[in-house]
């Protein structure tokens, strides 16, 4: 009560509660507020208390957005209370995708592509009829006044997930940087005045951070001793820690599951079924989940796909799938993998060595293989123009004989040392594991992997025309494309073509640190901001390089892609060119391929009409030219060692792959997949392609064929 001299003695005084009040409300109070479906865990926490904020703290790559997920379908799907998901991170798509890959035990980078099996379409299905309960806000510039302005207007509201904050500033991400404290200011006094819990995932553990943010529970992720489990610390405001629980971390899943629970889970199994395929392979499975969920780098291409392939069908039960993956599994257990000397390393060398012995005789028949360092993808495109594997041999670097069909080696070699710019062909290996050259991966290639999200894209079973059995997609377009077919389009010597006019630094990258702008005399490597991309009708122009973004949200790109974007902001379909934090470059020039082009085309132009024998031993030195130019054994050796004239090359043949369906885009025409360097299905009513395209057998241009929905998209020699 107000005093008689305060002179607001007519303001309404107030609201107390005596400590019976309290009592009381706690003692009638309902148990079954949201929880994060994880024992464990949710013993730690007490579960998400209403009227509270909750802070989700981990670094990057360990999986915190992932216990904001399962907070959400804990709450959504199985409690069927509504919840709030403000996205600031992830897009609609994703947070589905994440949904379903957990709820099925489907890997989540095959639903990234649109690869979807019959059990995953029908427990989409299942979703869609429960997607009333999950709410998602992924809208531009979200800010926390924006969720506190939202959240009131959503009735029954049982929990509000944030994911996420972003620790580095972003111009772009409102909730980013030295923002983040009023935003989480904001969100505590959205949990009070609506009495509802709201959890919030920050990228960061550092405690200075966290201690600006003052959430009433903080919950941080670490590592653990053991490789395969991370630590959960339960802190409250004014108490420090009050719990703790261990977590398995199952990314290729998108989920985290109880340490020492049981892998099969209710809906679709959470990892490989007890049961199913030998112990050895499932600690293969196991061993190889750091590599194949993302989480852990330095695994071939090829030996990574064959490894989640296990783990999917032991998950999926798959009988026929495992057996199919028989002989490449023991390739893989006979190939010298060079794998780093860590706790994962160690765990997947023992479990491969396991492999190895518990399968001799079928790894004794690989071995003869495995000195190429390939190992057969049944998803392999068997032109030789195509893959990115090393797919290098011993006696590969050595030229061609006289007289060869088309001594592709001789030809780079010839066209490289004719330029007057005297150009570094090699380097020295003391230099190679510092500066520019350890910043160069085979994502830089900014490769498409995309299907229209309103299209359906599933994998099947598949037997060739020489008896061997594969696994092959096909597509599901929906009713509202109206009538039509699916043109599949293949464009001729992708990479050779790029070879005509790519920007390459000759000489040695400078480190140039960060720039202004992009100086177009020069080429190299650029670590940029991952621009927005709204449009839902193409993939994002960088392609898959956007999936392994660094913990500050970034990634580093070669000279096309920059040329690229700084394009598409100036035809107005970008707002503005990436910042650009770091650099390594030199002067550019973008003839010192043309020579080896030039001969590549005529080459061409003669032997396809031959072809035979002589068109396949063409495309197979092309192959190898190109491949030379970054070889990734040690042991290889090769007239070349240069990661970004590779990397540069593909990236360039990636973006003209691009650009000639984004005008078809534009021009009208729906596309419905872009893969690779070549590949582009689009949906044409009156069943002719894209006038952007040109027929024909030469650089540039493109075969096409027409198929019906449902059918397989064929690969290779189909």
């Amino acid at each position: 009560m107000n005093s008689q001299g305060n002179p607001d003695r007519d303001r309404t005084p107030r609201r107390l509660a005596t400590l019976g009040d309290a009592i009381g409300s706690v003692l009638t109070s309902s148990p079954g507020g949201p929880t994060f479906g994880l024992p464990g865990l949710d013993a730690a926490t007490g579960g998400l208390q209403p009227g509270r904020l909750m802070l989700i703290a981990a670094a990057p790559n360990v999986g915190g957005s992932l216990l904001g997920l399962a907070a959400a379908r804990q709450t959504a799907l199985v409690d069927h209370r509504k919840v709030l998901y403000a996205a600031s991170g992830p897009n609609r798509a994703d947070i589905f995708r994440r949904v379903l890959a957990a709820e099925t035990g489907g890997d989540y980078p095959r639903l990234k592509q649109g690869h979807l099996t019959e059990h995953e379409q029908q427990v989409a299905q299942q979703l869609r009829q429960k997607a009333s309960v999950l709410l998602i806000d992924d809208g531009s510039d979200l800010t926390a006044e924006a969720i506190a302005e939202t959240a009131p207007h959503v009735q029954d509201l049982a929990l509000v997930v944030v994911d996420r904050f972003q620790a580095a500033h972003n111009a772009r991400l409102p909730l980013s940087g030295n923002r983040l404290p009023d935003a989480s200011q904001v969100l505590a006094g959205l949990a009070r005045s609506l009495h509802v819990p709201v959890l919030a995932i920050v990228d960061s553990d550092d405690p200075t951070l966290l201690s600006l943010l003052d959430a009433d529970i903080l919950v941080t992720l670490a590592s653990a001793e053991d490789p395969s489990t991370v630590q959960v610390t339960v802190a409250e405001r004014d108490f420090g820690a009050i719990g703790s629980a261990y977590l398995r971390p199952d990314l290729l899943h998108a989920r985290f599951l109880d340490a020492g629970t049981a892998s099969a889970g209710a809906t679709g199994g959470e990892g490989p079924a007890q049961g199913l395929g030998s112990a050895v392979e499932q600690e293969l499975a196991e061993a190889a989940l750091p590599y194949t969920s993302g989480a852990q780098q330095g695994l071939p291409a090829s030996v990574t796909h064959v490894l989640a392939a296990l783990r999917t069908a032991l998950t999926d039960g798959d009988q026929e799938a495992r057996a199919e993956l028989g002989p490449s599994l023991a390739q893989v257990a006979a190939a010298p993998l060079q794998l780093p000397d860590t706790a994962e390393g160690r765990r997947l060398a023992a479990a491969l060595r396991a492999y190895a012995t518990a399968g001799q005789p079928a790894a004794a028949a690989a071995q003869s293989g495995a000195s190429t360092g390939h190992v057969p993808d049944d998803a392999d495109v068997e032109d030789a123009e195509e893959g990115d594997e090393d797919g290098l041999a011993p006696g590969d670097e050595e030229d061609e004989p006289e007289g060869a069909v088309f001594p592709a080696l001789r030809i780079l070699k010839d066209a490289v040392d004719r330029s007057k710019m005297h150009p570094i062909k090699v380097i020295r290996r003391e230099e190679r594991d510092s500066g520019p050259w350890p910043l160069i991966s085979e994502d830089m290639d900014g490769e498409p992997r995309w299907v229209h999200p309103d299209v359906t894209s599933t994998r099947v079973a598949h037997t060739r025309a020489n008896g061997k059995r594969v696994r092959r997609d096909t597509l599901g377009v929906p009713d509202s494309f109206g009538d039509g077919v699916m043109c599949l389009i293949d464009r001729n010597g992708s990479y050779p073509s790029a070879c005509s006019a790519v920007p390459l630094a000759p000489n040695k990258l400078l480190h140039t640190g960060p720039l202004d702008a992009f100086d177009k005399t020069q080429a190299g490597i650029y670590l940029i901001d991952i621009p927005q991309w709204t449009r839902t009708d193409m993939p994002h122009p960088l392609g898959r390089l956007i999936e392994r973004p660094d913990e500050q949200g970034r990634v580093w790109v070669t000279t096309p892609h920059i040329k690229q974007l700084e394009k598409l902001v100036r035809d107005g379909h970008l707002d503005a060119a990436p910042t650009i934090h770091d650099s390594w470059t030199g002067k550019a020039n973008e003839s010192l391929f043309k020579p080896f082009y030039e001969a590549t085309r005529k080459a061409r132009t003669e032997l396809v009409q031959v072809g035979g024998d002589p068109y396949k031993t063409y495309k197979t030195r092309l192959s190898i030219a190109l491949r030379l130019l970054w070889p990734k054994r040690a042991e290889q050796r090769s007239p070349f060692w240069r990661p970004d004239w590779r990397m540069s090359m593909v990236a360039e043949a990636s973006v003209r792959h691009w650009a000639v369906a984004f005008r078809a885009v534009q021009d009208g025409h729906t596309l419905i997949a872009l893969r690779n360097v070549d590949a582009a299905v689009f949906w044409t009513p009156d069943g002719t392609p894209p006038a952007t395209y040109r027929i024909g057998t030469g650089f540039g241009e493109v075969k096409a064929k027409y198929i019906q929905p449902g059918e397989i998209i064929p690969e290779g020699d189909d």
